[in-house]
């Protein structure tokens, strides 16, 4: 713990200092090579939609004695073989059983099949169907609420620091998380289902706070220096995220914790597949949401002002102070 503290104190003094800034050209080649990988990868792994976006028959087996899934499965391969079924097992008693739509008739066969195999009264399988047009009304909210959301972010942040180009520099990173969480999601196999969606713009919003408190430290330092400072406007903005880096892998990994406790053994070990789909796509979302704010947010904004004239200039005048100062050593 000493030596963590210790850690710490050089870091927030600039004694050990990390180039977020210095090596952003790195940085950036890395950020843009996981951005295009993520948005590829729906091109050899077409993205899966639920049922709630593509349309489709839904059956729930209310208390069955088994909630062996295999069951189902069987079930609707005996009806229709060629169907996708995904079966879930619902408040810990009803087995949910998803499948591609199905015409009046096929529906009574597979609720009639499903009642047989798990031994239940043909009243305690009941059946639904799920119209593609809802999932189109979803999509379109969706999107249409995530564009708000970009919208207004932008707008506060630019109230709130003063600068549209920290604004610019935070959505520039919300975009990046969101493009390589939706890409390893895809690449994982998972359906997005309406939990996922809720999942990735939870992310956002944490995404978000991390930026946050990291460009409040940037505009600190930033506005501390005045004229008469001995450090690059970069150097400046470097320091802030070294000062904030400790709370942000805290930070993380607190909220990192009980998201893949979920994952981990609520979903992948004791079954509870309902929880994965938005455990899934938080989970990724923290770390990656962590990695945007210290590798691409901050030296974003860091490029973006020091073309500034009074910055460059000032940058200038610095670094001409410091080479005579090596010449006269």
């Amino acid at each position: 713990m000493a030596s963590m503290s210790e850690f710490g104190n050089n870091l927030y003094s600039g004694k050990t200092s990390f180039p977020f800034v210095g090596k952003r050209r790195l940085w950036f080649i890395i950020a843009i090579a996981l951005v295009v990988g993520a948005a590829l990868v729906p091109v050899f792994r077409p993205i899966q939609f639920s049922i709630e976006f593509t349309g489709g028959s839904q059956f729930t087996i209310v208390a069955p004695e088994s909630t062996d899934q295999a069951r189902a499965t069987d079930a609707v391969r005996s009806v229709a073989p060629e169907a996708t079924t995904k079966v879930v097992i619902v408040g810990g008693a009803d087995v949910r059983v998803q499948t591609d739509q199905m015409s009046a008739e096929e529906t009574q066969q597979v609720a009639s099949a499903l009642a047989d195999a798990y031994k239940v009264e043909a009243e305690s399988v009941t059946s639904s169907f799920i119209g593609p047009a809802w999932g189109e009304n979803v999509t379109k909210q969706s999107l249409w609420g995530l564009a708000i959301f970009l919208a207004l972010t932008f707008l506060i942040l630019a109230i709130y620091f003063r600068t549209w180009k920290m604004s610019a520099a935070a959505i520039i990173g919300l975009l990046d998380v969101l493009v390589i969480t939706v890409g390893v999601y895809a690449l994982a196999g998972f359906e997005i289902s309406p939990a996922a969606v809720i999942g990735f713009l939870t992310i956002l919003a944490y995404s978000l706070y991390d930026t946050t408190v990291v460009f409040d430290k940037i505009r600190e330092n930033t506005l501390e220096d005045g004229e008469r400072t001995s450090r690059l406007f970069g150097e400046s903005v470097n320091l802030a995220v070294n000062q904030t880096l400790i709370r942000s892998i805290n930070t993380s990994v607190v909220a990192a914790l009980p998201v893949g406790a979920i994952l981990f053994i609520g979903a992948f070990w004791l079954g509870a597949e309902t929880l994965t789909d938005i455990s899934l796509s938080i989970f990724v979302g923290i770390i990656v949401a962590t990695y945007s704010t210290l590798f691409v947010a901050a030296p974003l904004y860091s490029l973006f002002r020091e073309k500034e004239p009074q910055i460059a200039e000032r940058d200038a005048r610095i670094l001409d102070a410091r080479s005579r100062a090596t010449v006269d050593a």
